[in-house]
């Protein structure tokens, strides 16, 4: 009774919080290529010493269409869980399938709204910026795994845009208001999935002993890894996409490179895995499973953004 009233509750907030399309970026609306798109704490590129501001700028835009990109490949693997989930309780709770159908909806809508501004950010940036694998086989992949691995991974990137808009993008003035409403309204209906995701994994979780929990921490790991290792080839791809924007080749690109996987590492992952929503849910589950994942994120030496800009030399002292 008390999670069918969840879901009702969710699926109320969620029905206040909806917005269109248009009212975000309409179809043929342009983007504002004079500003920065994306906070320093998330991209770092304000920190690179042999860039300056308008190839800095440049790189922002490219971090931008990655993490367009990147929200929507995961839209896109989201989409199919939830209905995936969905589909066995059509006959039961009402407000149960009512929320999770309108959360489909609404991650169908998130991927025509990241598509649509990356229609527009191709339209205004001056080269083709490339995007790492596949994202249908990268869906396959996700998707071949443990539901409940994919609930958690699922859940961390919902907590992790939470994240992003109130501590980073929020109160960033200096931001294009087109590139800072698609991240506000992406933020006012994750807001609500995060809630639901968290009942999903809840309910997954049920009646698994530890060894099955632990299984199902070896494929969130493995689906992590997958993640990270596209971040990789990403920086490389980001570094190749800013020379040809600037027209010049980058000194020891190689530590660009690895500044900005640094960069990435803490925005799509460590953001994610420490975001104490996410760590309470895990640790609800499975105690031994939230120390890992902390654990995890300090071996690899993930950490945030300085407070202050430390410039970065990519080019030997």
């Amino acid at each position: 009774m008390g999670r069918s009233f969840a879901y009702e509750r969710v699926l109320a907030s969620s029905l206040r919080a909806q917005w269109e399309l248009d009212d975000v970026l309409p179809a043929d609306q342009e983007l504002d290529f004079s500003l920065n798109f994306m906070p320093q704490a998330l991209v770092r590129t304000a920190a690179v010493r042999q860039l300056n501001l308008d190839e800095q700028r440049t790189l922002n835009h490219i971090c931008a269409h990655q993490y367009l990109h990147y929200f929507r490949v995961v839209e896109e693997f989201v989409l199919p869980f939830v209905l995936d989930h969905a589909r066995p309780m059509l006959n039961q709770d009402d407000f149960r399938v009512r929320a999770l159908l309108n959360f489909a909806c609404e991650e169908a809508k998130h991927i025509q709204l990241f598509r649509r501004f990356s229609e527009a950010f191709a339209r205004g940036f001056p080269v083709k910026c490339a995007t790492a694998g596949s994202p249908e086989r990268f869906q396959l992949k996700v998707l071949s795994h443990h539901p409940l691995a994919v609930a958690l991974t699922v859940l961390m990137i919902e907590w992790m845009s939470q994240a992003h808009y109130l501590e980073s993008i929020r109160d960033d003035g200096d931001l294009d208001p087109l590139f800072k409403s698609l991240l506000k309204h992406h933020w006012m209906e994750e807001a609500q999935h995060a809630k639901l995701d968290a009942l999903i994994a809840e309910t997954l979780a049920e009646g698994r002993d530890e060894r099955e929990l632990q299984q199902v921490m070896r494929e969130f790991f493995q689906i992590a890894s997958s993640l990270d290792a596209g971040l990789r080839v990403q920086a490389q791809l980001n570094v190749e996409a800013l020379q040809r924007a600037i027209g010049r080749s980058v000194p020891y690109p190689g530590r660009l490179i690895a500044q900005q996987y640094a960069a990435s590492r803490w925005t799509y992952l460590g953001s994610a895995m420490t975001h104490r929503m996410f760590q309470a849910t895990l640790e609800s589950i499975s105690p031994k499973g939230a120390a890992q994942v902390l654990d995890a994120v300090k071996r690899a030496g993930i950490t945030p953004a300085p407070a202050k800009v430390e410039r970065v030399a990519v080019a030997a002292e």
